[in-house]
């Protein structure tokens, strides 16, 4: 690191609480090493009370730009001279972009979701997807995919305090895209049953799976799960939750969240650098 770092090194920061944990530095710090880019990636512990100043920064010290991570996502939005329309559809970012002293924020999770179907050569351009949750990382999903051109998207969260508003998010996602976007009950499991039997892919964005819920699915049944299904999971740790074991039981091609992590964090290298991440090769590397 120490040999590519010159008086020209533009600075990317990494702007979270927790974040000594975050793989993005080793990721993004190698992609621009492998290409020759004079650019470094480093962490910053920053709060809902420190991230004005964080924001502030990029401008004074002329980043290049910033990711985003809890709890910063969407607070940071008020702090952009320009949003991305997806960026603008979820009301939160997670990447941020400094040209000449002008941010723009944009949301790269339902990209990185996206291009990681693409990778796998999974095409659900003009299918159905149902989606298990409807907080940050569904919505992001969400968005990206009826952007894209997906044409119906069943969304199943359970009827809580929270539900009401993510009602109220879904339809301004359909009023925007023109996707078919119905939000349901989870526990409407007939519902849920006639759904999935309608899609092409079927996506948990919910932490079921992952530790201290790991070894749980939201789906149990093995008879919802045809073998023509693609089944997702936003979790990459573990690499297969309980929900994807019992998919691949069923003959489902299944994918874990390797994929958009690798995938949104391509997308913000490449808002950055204005380059491809060599994805494979960081891939082998580590993981």
């Amino acid at each position: 690191m120490s040999e590519r770092i010159t008086g020209h090194t533009q600075l990317v920061g990494l702007f979270a609480t927790p974040i000594r944990h975050s793989i993005s530095p080793q990721m993004q710090n190698e992609a621009f090493a492998r290409l020759g880019l004079d650019y470094a990636y480093l962490a910053f512990e920053v709060g809902k009370a420190e991230l004005p100043a964080a924001i502030q920064s990029i401008k004074t010290l002329e980043m290049r730009g910033a990711n985003l991570s809890m709890p910063n996502k969407q607070l940071a939005c008020d702090y952009m001279d320009h949003l991305s329309p997806a960026a603008k559809l979820a009301g939160a970012i997670n990447t941020i972009v400094n040209d000449d002293g002008v941010l723009t924020g944009h949301i790269t999770d339902g990209t990185g979701f996206m291009s990681s179907l693409q990778m796998n050569r999974i095409d659900i351009i003009g299918e159905q997807m149902t989606i298990l949750g409807a907080g940050g990382a569904a919505t992001a999903i969400i968005i990206q995919a009826a952007l894209d051109g997906v044409k119906k998207i069943s969304v199943f969260n359970a009827k809580d305090g929270f539900f009401a508003s993510a009602t109220e998010k879904m339809a301004e996602i359909q009023a925007e895209t023109n996707c078919d976007i119905q939000l349901h009950d989870l526990a409407e499991v007939e519902k849920l049953a006639k759904e999935i039997a309608t899609s092409a892919i079927l996506v948990n964005a919910t932490g079921v799976g992952m530790k201290p819920l790991e070894g749980q699915s939201l789906i149990t049944d093995p008879e919802l799960l045809r073998s023509d299904l693609v089944v997702a999971d936003v979790i990459y740790t573990p690499s297969e939750t309980a929900l994807l074991k019992l998919a691949k039981e069923q003959g489902c091609q299944t994918l874990n969240g390797l994929g958009m992590l690798l995938g949104q964090g391509a997308a913000a290298f490449k808002l950055w650098t204005d380059q491809e991440m060599p994805i494979e090769e960081i891939k082998e590397l580590l993981f």
